[in-house]
């Protein structure tokens, strides 16, 4: 026991002195570069290695210590020299510069400007501690980047990719680099003339761990912000690099994997973003991206079924390619990823996925199509969904499958189960947007299905009081929709809305929107075509007479608007005759 004492007394010396030798060392060290009048190579090597321990060996407080020597305009000086010691003189400062706080020294004392010329040195030992000890000195600096930047870095560190493409650390430094400044936009518009994605993507395939990747595709994602760098990514092949990327890691659990997987497919949806980028990506249906992303919907990965129905809805921006991927079947892919995320499912999948449908719904042929294949039957299972974002895209979807579709419009207008669940939507207190769409849906089931059935069926659900309460509605269009709806409404039989319409106190309604002179003129054109319809009934006809109305359109024919007043007066003589 006493031998085991003595020998961790005689360890715990050691150390001490150990400690204290490095410190005495280090002080001496600097002391010495301090009094050095002249850079002579041969004196200033011995002590530039006991600074250089000192930092390898993590002495505690040696960065602080050296930068507040004095020495640092000496190593700036020795880095402008070109000297041989220049190598080493730049790797004291990188790793000295591992400190935050030795970094606005190092500025102060010209660090920066002397390491940049270093940036064009052909010695790859050279380049690596230079990109090391700028990174360092300018990380989170905002104003020394943008100087680096207009100092002209950008091409050089892609052209060092270029040149040393093996040279792991070397590559890391450069891709490091290009991650700080890839935000800033005078460093994309000097990446757009370096072809930058032909080098990204060859260090994307040759990546020896997800580190690497995850570095590549931050640049990435950030570059691909940039309209030309997107439509350059997609002539460069980058989409189709992050697609082999992707199948070369799916199936595993690694979350690292995984991680990858995320990155790199919503990176795929925002290079989608540009029209020419999408386009190309597209080939037409048969562009290995598009191949790709349709096998993503049936993926049991959570992240590449979303990813896959953001890229279709992406795909789905113009009528040609909507109709191509109908005839190449994407529909059912999509209904069955939202049968499966029903109960219980992943609320974002849900949202994309009824997004691409709605997009894909837009032309005319393809309404046709999608309802013959039963749809809205499918995707009304979604009726008993509770988040708001399903519920607003459900009502789009559908409101836009109705679209110009009587048939439909009447099948979806007389369903008790979907005008039930419409009405309590249309009384979302705390989404305005699921409120709005709910009222668009139902006065688009009555204008484009023109059918008594349907307008009986939304009467006796009460839903008259919500069109009546859209009427006067803060966006011009779903006023006019519900002014048209009311018409067609009133047009079809008047009698059986006289009460409803009395109750809401539609009238009252009316006649304000008539006399409102901020009013826009197409509402208060179909306010005036709403009126002629009802003065077909004698009871509405009298509660006009006793709300005065002529006096209101009166007012109206004096208007600025020549057909506005034309109207005005159409209907004023129609009611008189009427009388």
């Amino acid at each position: 026991m006493l031998k085991w004492h003595i020998l961790n007394y005689w360890f715990v010396c050691v150390c001490v002195c150990v400690c204290v030798c490095v410190a005495d060392s280090l002080s001496e060290a600097l002391k010495a570069i301090t009094v050095s009048t002249e850079l002579i190579e041969e004196e200033l090597k011995p002590h530039l290695d006991a600074v250089l321990s000192a930092l390898l060996e993590k002495k505690k407080g040696a960065a602080v210590e050296i930068a507040r020597s004095g020495i640092l305009p000496t190593l700036a000086q020795a880095l402008r020299s070109r000297s041989s010691l220049t190598c080493q003189v730049a790797l004291v400062v990188a790793e000295m510069a591992r400190e935050a706080a030795v970094r606005d020294p190092c500025i102060e004392a010209g660090l920066v400007t002397a390491l940049v010329p270093h940036l064009k040195s052909d010695n790859q030992e050279m380049l690596l501690n230079t990109g090391r000890a700028i990174g360092r000195i300018c990380f989170d600096n905002s104003a020394q980047q943008d100087q680096l930047v207009q100092s002209g870095v950008i091409p050089r560190l892609v052209s060092i990719m270029r040149e040393y493409p093996e040279n792991d650390p070397l590559v890391n430094v450069c891709l490091l680099a290009l991650c700080n400044l890839a935000d800033m936009d005078s460093a994309r518009e000097a990446l757009a003339d370096l072809s930058v994605a032909e080098v990204l993507t060859f260090q994307l395939k040759r990546a020896p761990d997800a580190e690497r990747r995850h570095v590549i595709l931050e640049v990435l994602g950030s570059l691909g912000e940039s309209d030309t760098l997107k439509l350059q990514f997609a002539e460069s092949g980058v989409p189709e690099a992050l697609s082999e990327m992707i199948r070369g890691l799916q199936g595993g659990s690694d979350p690292h994997d995984l991680c990858s997987i995320k990155i790199a497919s919503t990176l795929i949806v925002s290079l989608l973003l540009g029209d020419e980028s999408m386009q190309k990506c597209f080939g037409e249906g048969s562009g290995l991206v598009y191949q790709d992303v349709l096998s993503w919907l049936q993926s049991s990965n959570t992240q590449l079924q979303l990813s896959g129905a953001l890229a279709i809805a992406n795909f789905a921006r113009n009528d040609s390619n909507c109709v191509k991927m109908l005839d190449l079947g994407v529909v059912p892919h999509i209904l069955t990823l939202l049968e499966q995320h029903v109960d219980e499912g992943d609320v974002s999948v849900q949202h994309a996925g009824l997004s691409a449908l709605r997009n894909l719904a837009i032309p005319a042929t393809n309404k046709v199509r999608m309802l013959e294949d039963g749809v809205t039957e499918r995707i009304k299972t979604l009726l008993r969904s509770d988040m708001p974002p399903v519920q607003f895209k459900l009502l789009g979807t559908l409101r836009m499958m109705v679209d110009g579709q009587e048939e439909a419009a009447s099948v979806l207008g007389k369903d008790a189960v979907l005008l039930a669940r419409v009405m309590e939507w249309c009384e979302a207190k705390d989404h305005a947007g699921v409120r709005g769409e709910a009222n668009r849906l139902l006065a688009a089931l009555i204008r484009h299905s023109h059918n008594p059935e349907v307008i009986h069926a939304v009467t006796k659900a009460d839903g008259v009081r919500h069109l009546i309460s859209m009427a006067t509605s803060e966006h011009v269009i779903m006023q006019n929709e519900a002014l048209v709806a009311l018409a067609i409404a009133s047009a079809i039989g008047i009698e059986p809305m006289q009460d409803p319409f009395r109750e809401a106190e539609l009238l009252p309604t009316l006649q304000k929107m008539l006399e409102d002179p901020a009013g826009a003129v197409e509402v208060k054109f179909s306010a005036l075509g709403l009126i002629c319809s009802l003065a077909n009934s004698s009871v509405m006809k009298e509660e006009m007479d006793s709300l005065n109305m002529r006096d209101s359109l009166n007012k109206l024919t004096d208007h600025g608007n020549s057909k506005l007043a034309s109207q005005a007066s159409s209907v004023l003589a129609m009611l008189g005759d009427s009388s």
